[in-house]
């Protein structure tokens, strides 16, 4: 039987002279370290500057209504600069239009390309190297959900309803099917198994407070890792947070959690030794202060009360969903080797254990910024 020809990849120089004259285009080269879309700086001739990101469709099914978020959101950060008559060191991220008008472009394989403001003079880190970082991240993402406290959560579609539901990727883990030589796993699989098993009755505090009315949805990021920070390319202030595709209805918690778990980990994400993965105290300390210089005045008691818990279970759950990711064949993340999701998982893992060793100290800091 004659097979199909395997269609050719889109070439991105083509993709970008949808939303910039060809003739205008003078380089376009990869750009960052995204694990989901696929990413690529433009400059064009006048000296203007474009990031051209391609969706990845098996994460993101609906990317209308993820750009409708981007624009929702963006428009009304503006706005609140705007009213306050104060610089927001470019806390918005421009959506740029095609030569149509359009959000978004289609291409011969239907994958969504964008195209956003590029912000030169920036950088991102691999690493927090001391407390003022810390401090700045910290403070970038209590600017982000403080201009966004007042925009209803109800008006955003929820491009990832499962993220941070640490009992659905629970489940989600459960529900996979056990190989039949399961008993002669590596060491690594069978700690990875062993340490879930341990932490799987707590999995659901946060859902819980929520359902209670302890805690409250709003705007979150969503994504708020290190990687999602913009620096200044000769300073240390954070100008802004980017890869918005997350922005959803949600829990601030995550977004905490998630901030402090990427942050606080000199190691870093994918290290090769997991097992010297630490949670940093100090840099802990400094991230909160940046975060409440901002968002104290809007927290409640049971706000402050459920740090410690997402800090420590964002961390589980992000580990989960590496370790089950790479049961399931490395389908959602991007690898560098068939191994890459278990040294992530292993990593976050181990992060768990000093974060739980540390958790009267990381209370006291708590309790002591409250």
């Amino acid at each position: 039987m004659k097979q199909d020809p395997i269609s050719p990849q889109p070439d991105p120089v083509t993709i970008a002279a949808s939303f910039a004259a060809a003739d205008d285009i003078v380089a376009l080269t990869p750009h960052g370290r995204g694990l989901i879309n696929d990413s690529y700086l433009v400059r064009c001739r006048d000296g203007t500057a474009f990031l051209l990101q391609r969706l990845n469709p098996a994460v993101f099914p609906q990317p209308a209504a993820l750009l409708q978020n981007l624009r929702l959101v963006s428009d009304h950060l503006r706005r609140q600069g705007e009213q306050s008559g104060a610089a927001i060191r470019r806390q918005a991220i421009k959506l740029l239009p095609t030569r149509q008008q359009q959000d978004y472009h289609y291409d011969e394989q239907g994958a969504c390309w964008r195209a956003l403001e590029f912000i030169e003079n920036s950088r991102t880190l691999s690493a927090i190297e001391h407390q003022g970082q810390a401090f700045e991240a910290g403070g970038a993402l209590g600017r982000f959900h403080r201009l966004l406290a007042d925009l209803p959560p109800a008006l955003l579609h929820d491009p990832l309803p499962t993220l941070h539901i640490l009992p659905w990727a629970l489940a989600h883990y459960q529900g996979l099917p056990t190989p039949a030589d399961s008993g002669h796993d590596g060491a690594e699989v069978v700690f990875c198994r062993e340490f879930i098993h341990r932490l799987q009755g707590q999995a659901l505090a946060l859902e819980q407070a929520r359902a209670r009315g302890l805690l409250v949805e709003q705007v979150i990021h969503g994504d708020p890792k290190l990687d999602n920070i913009l620096f200044g390319s000769d300073n240390d202030l954070a100008l802004a947070l980017v890869d918005l595709d997350t922005i959803k209805p949600g829990l601030i918690h995550y977004d905490i959690g998630d901030c402090l778990r990427s942050c606080c980990n000199r190691a870093g994400e994918s290290s090769s030794s997991p097992t010297g993965a630490e949670f940093d105290l100090e840099l802990a300390r400094a991230l909160l202060s940046g975060y409440l210089e901002e968002m104290r005045p809007l927290l409640t008691s049971a706000d402050f009360a459920f740090i410690y818990p997402a800090a420590h279970l964002i961390t589980f759950e992000l580990g989960l969903r590496f370790f089950s990711d790479y049961l399931e064949g490395n389908r959602y993340f991007k690898v560098d080797d068939p191994q890459h999701n278990l040294r992530r998982a292993l990593n976050q893992f181990h992060l768990v254990e000093s974060i739980e060793r540390q958790q009267p100290d990381l209370q006291k800091i708590i309790t002591e910024l409250t």
